[in-house]
């Protein structure tokens, strides 16, 4: 059984956002009084976690780029958004939020594109749930729109900014599964 270049893609885009989400949760806890309401996401790569954090970011962001080469016969459009948003992920991490304004444009680089790539996947997926990923990317769109009008909706600023971030970071584990198991029209 030979393995594909699609089911490669799918598997280190799950492996860059799951190590991302779990050492961001494990930042989150290791950060002296950090809280998921008041604090930015940003705030994990200063501090105590910088380490932590920016590499975790900076490992998700290279993983989603090569995932992005691997892709680019399936879907150029998908290719080049996966492929901002990791040059955006790996931007936040090598430029924390103390460089103004580089960290500010690659995290709405990173935000931005992570949501516009749920878009293209409809096309592409044969999932039953095929649906659901630009759902999950308006919902990443809408919370963008709302963080940058400082409208957090009670959920505080590090509240709203994970509205962009979960979503997007759901649609992107669950579509990574199926390109790992992903068959093209001939069965293979």
């Amino acid at each position: 059984m030979s393995i594909n270049r699609l089911s490669v893609a799918g598997l280190l885009v799950f492996i860059g956002v799951a190590e991302f989400l779990l050492l961001m949760l494990i930042a989150e806890t290791l950060y002296p009084g950090y809280s998921v309401s008041r604090n930015y996401i940003s705030d994990l790569g200063v501090g105590p976690t910088a380490i932590l954090f920016n590499s975790s970011i900076i490992i998700m962001g290279l993983l989603l780029v090569i995932a992005a080469i691997l892709v680019w016969g399936l879907s150029k459009v998908f290719a080049v958004t996966i492929a901002l948003t990791g040059i955006g992920a790996m931007g936040v991490g090598v430029f924390p939020e103390t460089v103004h304004p580089l960290h500010l444009i690659f995290a709405l680089i990173a935000f931005l594109f992570a949501s516009i790539s749920s878009y293209p996947t409809i096309k592409i997926s044969r999932s039953p749930g095929r649906a659901l990923w630009p759902i999950l990317g308006t919902i990443g769109l809408i919370a963008l729109i709302l963080y940058i009008m400082h409208m957090y909706l009670g959920l505080g600023p590090g509240g709203m900014e994970r509205m962009i971030v979960y979503p997007n970071l759901t649609w992107a584990l669950a579509f990574s599964a199926e390109l790992m198991n992903y068959k093209d029209a001939s069965g293979v």
